[in-house]
């Protein structure tokens, strides 16, 4: 069996990167081939290093405003790893037409909230600004459209009484490192069925 090679972006300290990295041994299809951050010293990457997966950065901030040539530049680097499926695991870029064109198909992302709910930043917040009654995390394919792509997986959790945007955040990471892998497994072996967790 050809294993399927898995490219991964992050921008911080990569803990849904980290996970998807050790599920990924075994009977997995996939296999990581690359870590790559827009941030230099981003503390994922020293994880990644630590899991025996190879780090690259693509620093965005001399690209200033022009997302495309910073593209262009990520490009060169994911083209260089061959990968079959690119994961966002934290990677706070938004991406352009021009980006989605080139991985479609191929591209997933996290989002901690139950999409279509509370697209973009601050999900935590706005949950418990709506007195929403759960909260959770979307895996979903990434299409020029903000957290918009079909839905691939989700997970649920309750908001409880005297919740605060910490608490609440720390209990989605625990289900978001449970699906992100589990939706990951599925969709390298040809599977787009999506996954709920309870």
């Amino acid at each position: 069996m050809t294993l399927a090679r898995v490219a991964i972006l992050i921008s911080g300290g990569g803990s849904n990167m980290v996970a998807l990295v050790r599920s990924m041994t075994g009977d997995h299809p996939g296999r990581p081939v690359i870590v790559v951050s827009n941030v230099p010293g981003a503390g994922g990457l020293a994880k990644a290093e630590a899991l025996g997966v190879p780090g690259a950065v693509v620093d965005h901030r001399p690209f200033g405003k022009d997302r495309e040539a910073f593209e262009a530049a990520l490009n060169e680097v994911l083209t260089a790893a061959a990968p079959d499926v690119i994961c966002h695991a934290g990677f706070m870029r938004i991406v352009t037409p021009g980006f989605v064109r080139k991985w479609e198909g191929r591209m997933l992302n996290i989002h901690p909230s139950l999409l279509p709910k509370f697209k973009g930043l601050h999900t935590h917040v706005q949950v418990l600004a709506a007195v929403d009654a759960e909260h959770g995390c979307t895996v979903h394919e990434v299409t020029a459209e903000l957290d918009g792509g079909p839905i691939l997986g989700q997970a649920r959790v309750p908001v409880l009484p005297g919740d605060t945007e910490v608490t609440l955040a720390a209990r989605v990471m625990v289900q978001e490192h449970l699906l992100y892998p589990a939706v990951l497994r599925r969709f390298v072996a040809g599977d787009r069925t999506p996954v709920f967790l309870p």
